[in-house]
């Protein structure tokens, strides 16, 4: 484990050249702030790192070469970056940071375009100024999504109207026909199988959690999610207590409406919300185990307990 963990500050400080503060390793790494000296101590036999203004850095080698762009290849980055910063919902400080660093390596050969991608980093700045507080928000959750995607951790993601768990695949922007290009996520909801793409913009909060997971090497093109009609389909009104609420991702694979959330007056959480009645809606409860349990209707409560119960006479013989 703790091996993991530091190739996992080695990747979190390869990503940010800037420097990362103690505190701020240990939230993204999901650990205590006190370990974080040990993972440290243990990188630095194997590669160059310091301190600095109490910043933890990885020291660039004095004999490494830095790679140079042509002319050409300079300009059509120019213009890349133009097209990125763009079509980008909100700016992010960290390509503003990148184009400054770039720049910088241009100014002897290709001083013009150098020039122009100051410029568009002095752009991007003024764009996060005009939209501090919104930028803010969303940045520190792509930031989460992004360190969750490289050191392989499950994320909690908040929107308006729901809280689910989930395993980043990829992290890129959604094609549309539209100008707007959204940056999205796509992974697999926890507890379940089913791949979803949700947009950083519908969020309102993201958080790693200690869960890890592996993207699968067979993994299969994602599909597009499609609504499911419930005309002709048996429904039941279901309502169930919940302990862990990642566990409502279970009942994705199955028809079912909109949860109406709310807590009793023990503090749990209830869940209500029509289900389609069929095997595989209690397939999906058992599989939850005890994150869930089924209150209402008392009659499938009982349908529920019989079948567990002819599951158990089977074993027990």
């Amino acid at each position: 484990m703790k091996g993991e963990r530091v190739a996992q500050l080695e990747l979190l400080l390869r990503s940010h050249p800037e420097g990362l503060r103690r505190a701020e390793i240990a939230r993204r790494l999901g650990v205590h702030r006190s370990t974080i000296s040990r993972y440290v101590e243990e990188l630095a036999d194997k590669i160059d790192i310091y301190e600095e203004d109490n910043l933890i850095k990885i020291r660039a080698k004095e004999d490494e070469e830095k790679e140079t762009l042509s002319v050409y290849e300079s300009l059509a980055f120019n213009m890349s970056a133009e097209m990125l910063a763009s079509k980008m919902e909100v700016q992010n400080p960290h390509l503003a940071s990148g184009l400054r660093k770039i720049a910088m390596n241009m100014q002897a050969y290709a001083p013009k375009v150098s020039s122009n991608i100051f410029d568009l980093a002095d752009k991007i700045d003024e764009g996060l100024k005009n939209n501090m507080g919104r930028s803010k928000v969303y940045n520190k959750i792509l930031e989460v999504l992004i360190d969750c995607w490289i050191s392989g951790h499950i994320a909690r993601i908040t929107t308006k109207d729901e809280e689910i768990e989930i395993a980043p695949y990829f992290i890129g922007f959604k094609d549309e026909m539209e100008e707007r290009k959204p940056i999205t996520v796509t992974g697999r909801l926890r507890h379940t199988q089913d791949i979803v793409t949700l947009e950083i913009s519908e969020m309102t909060d993201a958080v790693m959690l200690d869960e890890t997971y592996t993207i699968p090497d067979n993994l299969k093109p994602f599909k597009k999610s499609t609504e499911a009609s419930y005309d002709a389909i048996d429904m039941i009104p279901l309502t169930l207590k919940i302990r862990e609420k990642s566990a409502l991702n279970s009942f994705s694979t199955i028809i079912h409406g909109k949860p109406e959330l709310r807590k009793n007056d023990n503090g749990e959480l209830i869940a209500r919300f029509d289900a389609e009645n069929s095997i595989e809606l209690m397939l999906r409860i058992i599989q939850s185990g005890t994150s869930v349990e089924v209150i209402y209707p008392e009659e499938y409560k009982k349908k529920l307990i019989t079948y567990l119960e002819d599951i158990l006479k089977i074993y027990k013989k």
